[in-house]
Parts: structure tokens; C-alpha cells; sequence
């Protein structure tokens, strides 16, 4: 028994991780990376970082699930599809059985008594409010498994909330009114008669609610994060949330089920106890397929084990002027600005540096950041005169500035090394320009 545990963990802490024999097969591959995706999964799960981000939606979602249905109430009112709302619910809580149902009638009642004459101007406002907090809570959650390091900006936030809150019900509920309408069709009533259309239709119809699950995680694992999330990425997660949203749904229904004790000692609250963790339960399983999205995304980090790594303070100088010379020469060449996706690519770099040197950079008034659906960045001066020196300079001394504590004061010896090591590559580097930089890279 002993043997099996420590060749189990020899193998999840060091085989798992070795590079692949180059006439090993695509299955083999494939099966790796789905075990070293698992693992560093289930591992980040362990962290309780999700937990905290998963608990705090809770609370959240409980003071913005009535103003964000009752606005899509009346966006999708306006629509004529208004009354699948409370089927649509009905369905999201259909893991707390008889009780889903009366928590539905009872968003429903709030919903409908939520009236904008009464509420007036402030009151508009403050349900709009509440709706984007909400949203932004969300992006943040999903911002933190992306490790993207800045959020949208104010303009952005209003711009793309709002379309989120306002289109995508419409493109929801319609899709789910098409499929209604697509399975009362006669063609489809005549197809039903003949085997084995009969039971391939059956199949799609009860097949189609959970693929409609895996959509609209798809929809949110795309568009949510604040950075570029590739298509096949973002479906792969949407599938295994969606899995794990059928299987803990299911489990969840039996725990709900067998839970009378719970009934008798919380009374009338069991019914807020049990929508709690449910809610908890829905935000935990779509962050977690967010996770997924995001190793499958940046297979190099996959390869790393998950780790997070810093660079030293060599390798940011070098990695930071490397950036800084990309940049520059898309600048140069009058190509377009890149995004972090691009530049990450560009660069090699992995994970969130590439966001800590931008930010640096940024900082320092060296680059600027683009606005636009995607942020792009380039040089925020003429490249002919940022000097090579100061771009060290502001990588080597980028949070010195955040120093609260006062330091010693060093030996004279020690501050006169330091000084001709500055003075001798201010000399060494004084002429050196970033554009001078760029034409020896391009030629």
C-alpha cells in the first residue's frame, strides 16, 4: 500500500510533468493534459480562493437578483417573450425541487411589483446601480481566475454591462422560444413517426436544456473576463461546468430531498438556507470552468505545473526591454498596436508578467494604453527619444516609490559601489535610444 502512494505521487509530482517523447501519440498527449489540467484544477480548488470569490456572489446575487430580472422583464416585455422567465427559472432552480418552485413564485411577485413611477429618478437609478455592481462583481471573480490584473474602464463598464443586461436575455430567451417553435413544426411531428428520426429527436430535445447551459457559460466565460478568451477554450470550460452542473445538480436534489431534519430546525428559513447554497454552488461551478478555460488557454503554464513564477531582477530588466522593443517596433514599422495576447505570444512570457511589466511600463509613462473593444498597447513618446537608461531605470526601481518603511542607511563603501555601477551604465548607455534599438532588431 505504501508503494502505490509514493509511486502515486511520484507520478503526480514529477512523471506527470516531463516533457513528451516526440513520437508519442495524440491520444497520449491528449490524455496528459486533460490529467495536468485536472490536477492543477483541483489543486487552485483546494486554495479556498474560489470558495471566497464563489461566497462573496452570494451575497451579491441575493441584492441584485430582483432589479437584474425585473429590468430584463421589461426588456424582454417589450419583445412579447416576457413569460419565459419564470420557466427559465424554474429550471436554474430545479435542484431544490418543490422549494425552487416557491422561491420562483416569489421572485416573480417581487419582480412584478417593482413599478419605475414609484420608484422615481433616484430609484431608476439606484436598480441600474445595483445591476452593474453586480455585473462588476462578476468580471472581478472572473478577472481573478484570468489573471488579468485591470478592469474595465468606467466608460467601457456602462457601455458593455448594460449590453450584456439588455441584449443577452433577448438572445437567450429567443433562442429558447426558436427551439420550442422548431419542435412544433409538422416536418418535425412527421420525422418523429419514422425511426430513427423518432429517437434521434427525442434525444436533441432532451439533450437541448443542457446544451443551452453550455452556451450561455460560453457566452459569459467569452465575454466577461476583460481579455481576449479564444472560442475553443471557453466552450471546453462550458462543458465541464455544464457537467458538473448536471452531476452536483442532481446530488444536490437528493441531499434536498432527504433533508427533513434541516426543515424542522429552520423552518421557514430552510427555504433561504437551501437557495444560498445552491447559488454558491452555481458561482463555484462556473468559476471552476473558468479555470479550465484558462489553463487550456496558456498550455505553457500547463507545462509549469501551474506554479506561479517571478521573473529575477536580471530577467525583468531584459524581458522589460524586450517588451518595450516589441512595442516599439510595431510603432516603427507602423503596424497596429498589440494586445497583451499578442504580446505575450511575442514575447514568450506566460501567465500575468506580461501585465506586471506593462503596468510598469505604463506607470512610468512609457507606453499607453489603447482604448477599444480589446486594450492595445504602444510607446506613449517618440521612440527616438525614450532612452534605453530610462527604461532600466524605471524597471529597476518600480516600487520603490511604495516604500512605506524608511531604510537603513547604508555603509559608505557599499553606496559608492552602487553609484559607479549607475554612473557606469549612464555612460555606457547614455546615447542609446529605443529607436536606435528597434533598427538594429528590424535590420
Amino acid at each position: 500500500m505504501n508503494n502505490l502512494i509514493a509511486k502515486t505521487r511520484h507520478f503526480f509530482s514529477i512523471s506527470l510533468w516531463q516533457e513528451l517523447p516526440a513520437k508519442a501519440g495524440v491520444v497520449r498527449r491528449w490524455l496528459i493534459n486533460i490529467l495536468r489540467v485536472s490536477y492543477i484544477v483541483i489543486r487552485e480548488i483546494t486554495t479556498g480562493e474560489l470558495n471566497l470569490r464563489a461566497m462573496s456572489l452570494v451575497f451579491t446575487t441575493l441584492l441584485s437578483l430582483v432589479p437584474l430580472i425585473a429590468v430584463a422583464f421589461s426588456v424582454l416585455k417589450a419583445f412579447g417573450i416576457h413569460n419565459q422567465i419564470e420557466p427559465f427559472l424554474l429550471s436554474m432552480l430545479e435542484p431544490l425541487g418543490a422549494q425552487g418552485e416557491q422561491i420562483t413564485a416569489n421572485i416573480i411577485g417581487f419582480v412584478q411589483n417593482v413599478k419605475v413611477g414609484v420608484l422615481g429618478s433616484l430609484g431608476v437609478a439606484m436598480l441600474f446601480y445595483t445591476i452593474i455592481a453586480l455585473i462588476q462583481k462578476i468580471e472581478n471573480a472572473f478577472n481573478f481566475v484570468w489573471r488579468v490584473k485591470k478592469s474595465r474602464t468606467l466608460a467601457r463598464r456602462f457601455t458593455d454591462y448594460l449590453s450584456v443586461v439588455m441584449i443577452g436575455p433577448v438572445l437567450v430567451f429567443s433562442a429558447l422560444g426558436l427551439a420550442a417553435t422548431v419542435m412544433s413544426y409538422d416536418v418535425v411531428q412527421y420525422l418523429r413517426a419514422i425511426e430513427p428520426f423518432g429517437t434521434l429527436i427525442l434525444y436533441a430535445s432532451k439533450l437541448a436544456p443542457y446544451l443551452m447551459i453550455i452556451l450561455a457559460f460560453t457566452f459569459l466565460y467569452k465575454f466577461i473576463p476583460n481579455t481576449r478568451v479564444k472560442m475553443n477554450p471557453a466552450l471546453i470550460g462550458a462543458v465541464v461546468a455544464g457537467v458538473l452542473w448536471v452531476s452536483l445538480g442532481k446530488l444536490f436534489a437528493s441531499f434536498v430531498a432527504s433533508s427533513s431534519n434541516y426543515t424542522a430546525i429552520y423552518s421557514s428559513f430552510a427555504i433561504l438556507f437551501f437557495f444560498m447554497l445552491w447559488l454558491y454552488l452555481a458561482w463555484f461551478i462556473l468559476l471552476t470552468g473558468s479555470q479550465v478555460a484558462y489553463y487550456l488557454q496558456h498550455p505553457k503554464l500547463v507545462r509549469f505545473g501551474g506554479q506561479d513564477y517571478s521573473l529575477s531582477p536580471r530577467l525583468r530588466d531584459k524581458e522589460g526591454l524586450w517588451l518595450m522593443t516589441v512595442m516599439a517596433t510595431q510603432f516603427y514599422l507602423q503596424k497596429p498596436a498589440l494586445t497583451v495576447q499578442e504580446l505575450e505570444s511575442q514575447t514568450g512570457l506566460a501567465g500575468d508578467l506580461t501585465q506586471d511589466l506593462l503596468i510598469i511600463l505604463e506607470q512610468g509613462e512609457l507606453i499607453a494604453e489603447l482604448e477599444g473593444d480589446v486594450p492595445r498597447y504602444q510607446p506613449a513618446q517618440d521612440i527616438a527619444k525614450i532612452k534605453v537608461e530610462t527604461i532600466l531605470h524605471i524597471l529597476r526601481t518600480a516600487e520603490e516609490d511604495k516604500l512605506t518603511v524608511p531604510t537603513r542607511q547604508v555603509g559608505q563603501a557599499v553606496e559608492e559601489v552602487v553609484q559607479k555601477l549607475e554612473t557606469v551604465q549612464g555612460n555606457t548607455l547614455a546615447d542609446l535610444t529605443l529607436r536606435e534599438l528597434v533598427v538594429d532588431e528590424v535590420t
